[in-house]
């Protein structure tokens, strides 16, 4: 407990960490008190009653309740997100685009430039589906005008994100997207217990939910965190009186690397089902059908745990390039010891890469349908969420890249991090081509 207060002690004496650390809260404050502000024309008592299921109550508690009660954030930063998605996926496709990410600072400057404008286009489209599906304005004249509210409103979300990666302390955008979840949390928390402790299991349930929910985390964050570390030897310069390289570094492997995309791609396939029987009634009875668009059985968690395993494998092998990485070790002098450089290299990180894969892909599958498994067995939908999936991802991944921000701070300035014990020793050699969550979750 001293050495925590002499942390905390520690990072207020940084002046630059201070300030860093109070413009990010003053940033996240201004986004929870646009997330209260409701649109105009619209009457939030009529709103305050509606319950969110499905990809509705995802989208909600990304953003923080906003969705729900018609917020000038509603849709938050998710059209940012999507349109993040396809710029990321249009440079393995599109020429130009690939062109633009190998063009250093000022092809990333024209990507984020080129991701502005889709967010643009993305969010009036769906705004407008938002003011047809889920509010009633009382004159047309409203709806345009909530359009352009609406659309302004994620640009000033998507602004305040590039604020507080710059000014502040952690990923903007991340950030944001943690807030609007933890927003949630004590409203869930607080409707378990008075339904457990209302007769429904007693307190003893409500504290086993809470112990199995600490231990599920636990888990996550070993998920997140695992890397495996391969070895890299560098030679030895001599330039005048001094020596470059001959030290020995790594290159860490995350177990985990697609983060959380392979759940939102496979979350996303898996609500198609749920629309076949209003699509085609006369297979709305079917069995499978059925058991596919039930969001506790064991077909449907069966199917979205195997897309999520094969989109596991697929993100990965878009976004990690064994191949740029064992080019850019060549380049710099380094070499896997027992390995030759070059495509001998990238066949054996290749080859690695697809080992861990595996175990990483069905531990995320695993979390990703304990919510489910916890909703089947009583716990209420809205604390279910939060027993893993997309929601409890994003929370420790990132709180734990954030912490590790605040940490490299305190070592630069000599003082002890937040994490002594849990510290890797050794450098890291990880190449551009091993950057494989530079997704903005």
């Amino acid at each position: 407990m001293k050495n925590f207060f002499t942390t905390l002690s520690n990072i207020w004496k940084i002046e630059d960490l201070r300030v860093r650390i109070t413009n990010t809260l003053l940033f996240l404050l201004i986004y929870r008190i646009g997330c209260v502000v409701v649109l105009p024309g619209v009457d939030p008592a009529s709103l305050s009653s509606h319950a969110q299921e499905g990809i509705l109550g995802l989208l909600n508690m990304f953003a923080g309740g906003a969705f729900q009660h018609a917020s000038i954030f509603a849709l938050g930063v998710m059209p940012y997100i999507s349109a993040s998605i396809v710029v990321q996926l249009l440079g393995i496709a599109v020429p130009y685009f690939a062109k633009l990410q190998k063009e250093g600072e000022s092809g990333q400057n024209k990507i984020n430039q080129w991701t502005r404008y889709l967010t643009i286009a993305i969010t009036a489209l769906q705004a407008m589906g938002y003011l047809k599906s889920q509010v009633s304005l009382p004159d047309p004249f409203f709806a345009i005008v909530d359009v352009f509210v609406l659309t302004a409103g994620t640009l000033f979300v998507m602004w305040l994100g590039e604020r507080i990666t710059d000014k502040g302390i952690g990923n903007g955008i991340s950030l944001i997207i943690m807030i609007g979840i933890i927003a949630q949390l004590p409203s869930a928390v607080g409707i378990e217990f008075v339904t457990r402790t209302g007769g429904n299991g007693g307190l003893i349930t409500f504290v086993v939910e809470i112990v199995a929910y600490i231990l599920i985390v636990m888990f996550t964050i070993l998920i997140v965190q695992g890397t495996r570390k391969i070895s890299v030897q560098y030679a030895k310069r001599i330039v005048g009186n001094k020596q470059y390289g001959g030290v020995r570094q790594y290159i860490p492997l995350k177990v985990n690397a697609a983060g959380v995309m392979p759940i939102i791609f496979a979350q996303a396939l898996m609500f198609i089902p749920a629309y076949i029987p209003s699509l085609f009634p006369s297979i709305a009875t079917n069995p499978v059908v059925m058991s596919l668009g039930n969001y506790t059985s064991w077909g449907h968690n069966l199917l979205f745990a195997v897309l999520i395993i094969l989109f596991t494998y697929f993100y990965t092998a878009i976004t990690v390039n064994p191949k740029q990485m064992s080019d850019d070790m060549k380049k710099n002098g380094g070499f896997i010891p027992g390995v030759k450089p070059g495509q001998a290299t990238s066949n054996f990180i290749d080859d690695i890469i697809s080992k861990i894969t595996l175990p990483g892909a069905i531990a995320l599958a695993i979390i990703a349908i304990i919510p489910a498994i916890a909703s089947s067995i009583g716990v209420s939908s809205a604390f279910a969420r939060f027993f893993g999936g997309t929601s409890l991802i994003i929370l420790v991944g990132v709180i734990l890249d954030t912490l590790q921000q605040i940490e490299s701070h305190l070592l630069m300035r000599h003082y002890d991090g937040l994490m002594k014990t849990g510290r890797i020793k050794g450098r890291s050699a990880m190449p551009s081509g091993a950057s494989s969550t530079s997704s903005v979750i």
